[in-house]
C-alpha cells in the first residue's frame, strides 16, 4: 500500500476499507480479517453507519493474529449531521469510547448541514463552524491525529479555511468517471487538501459500463481495479467497500499496472455530472 502525506505530517495509505452497511459483529470481523490479511491498514468508519463498537472491538481482537499493532492502523470516522453545533465535542468523544481507541488517525464532519434543518437554513454555517471549533481542541489534545471534512463544496471550503485554526487536512467526496469534480480537486491541490473519494465505482452502476468493461478485459483486470486505479493516477485516494474476500483483494491490486494517457482520458470522457450519492451544493 503507498500512502500520501496529509498537510500535517501525517501518512494516510491511499487505498483503505469502506465500511458503509458493514454491520454484525461476525460480518465484520470476517471482513477486517480479509482485508488485514491483503494489507489494508485504512479503515474508514462513521457515527451514522452504526458499526463503531464492532469495528473497534474486532479489530483490537485481529491485530495480533496479523502481528500488528494499533499504530500500524488509520482509522477514520465521521461526525453525524445530528451530532453537529453544540452536541459535537460529546459525539467525537462518544466515537473514541465506542471504538474503545485512545485517538483516530482522522475524524471528518460528515455533512456541512445539520439533520433536521433545512438545506438553505442560514444556521448551517455556524453550526458547522461550531463542530469545527470542537474537533480543532480535541485535534490540539491528540485525540485525533488529523481533522477533515466530507461532501463540502467548494464554497463550503473556502468558508471554513477562512476561519478555522486547524486547516482540514482531507476533502472525502463522491468522485468517479461519471461525476468528475476537476474544479473541486483542482482546488484541493491548490489548498494543501487531500482529496479522498467515496462511490468510486458509482455504486456499482460503472462495473456495467461497455467502456469501462473493455478496457479490464484489455488490460486483464477487473472493472473496479481500473477505476480506483483511475482515481489513484490523479492523487486520488480511494475507500472501496467489500466484504466479499476476493473482491477485497483483487481491489487492493492496484499499484502493479499503469494507465496510459489514452486510458484515463478514455474513463474521464464518461463524465456526466451524475450523483448516484447525495447533492451537497444546496446546503447554505
Amino acid at each position: 500500500m503507498q500512502s500520501v502525506e496529509l498537510n500535517n505530517g501525517v501518512e494516510m495509505p491511499l487505498v483503505g476499507l469502506g465500511t458503509f452497511q458493514v454491520k454484525g459483529y461476525n460480518v465484520v470481523h470476517r471482513t477486517l480479517d480479509a482485508a488485514l490479511g491483503q494489507g489494508y491498514r485504512s479503515f474508514d468508519t462513521a457515527s451514522v453507519y452504526h458499526n463503531e463498537t464492532d469495528i473497534g472491538k474486532a479489530l483490537k481482537e485481529l491485530l495480533p493474529k496479523h502481528g500488528l499493532t494499533r499504530g500500524d492502523l488509520f482509522v477514520t470516522s465521521k461526525l453525524a449531521p445530528g451530532d453537529h453545533g453544540a452536541g459535537a465535542r460529546a459525539a467525537c468523544l462518544r466515537s473514541l469510547a465506542d471504538m474503545d481507541f485512545e485517538y483516530l488517525d482522522l475524524y471528518l464532519v460528515h455533512w456541512p448541514g445539520k439533520q433536521g434543518w433545512k438545506s438553505e437554513d442560514p444556521r448551517n454555517p455556524g453550526c458547522r463552524q461550531q463542530s469545527w471549533e470542537a474537533m480543532e481542541n480535541l485535534y490540539r489534545d491528540g485525540k485525533f491525529r488529523a481533522i477533515g471534512v466530507s461532501n463540502y463544496t467548494e464554497g463550503h471550503l473556502r468558508a471554513l479555511l477562512a476561519q478555522c485554526q486547524v486547516r482540514p487536512a482531507v476533502l472525502q467526496v463522491e468522485y468517479h468517471p461519471h461525476l468528475l469534480q476537476s474544479e473541486l480537486l483542482a482546488f484541493c491541490s491548490e489548498s494543501g487538501l487531500h482529496l479522498q473519494a467515496y462511490s468510486s465505482l458509482g455504486t456499482g452502476r460503472l462495473v456495467g459500463e461497455p467502456k469501462v468493461k473493455g478496457l479490464a478485459e484489455r488490460l486483464g483486470r477487473t472493472p473496479a481495479q481500473v477505476l480506483l486505479r483511475w482515481a489513484l493516477q490523479q492523487g486520488i485516494g480511494v475507500i472501496p467497500k467489500s466484504t466479499n474476500p476476493e473482491h477485497i483483494a483483487l481491489n487492493a491490486r492496484l499499484f502493479d499496472f499503469h494507465l496510459g494517457d489514452e486510458d484515463m482520458e478514455l474513463l474521464s470522457g464518461l463524465h456526466s455530472d451524475t450523483r448516484y450519492c447525495w447533492d451537497p451544493r444546496p446546503v447554505a
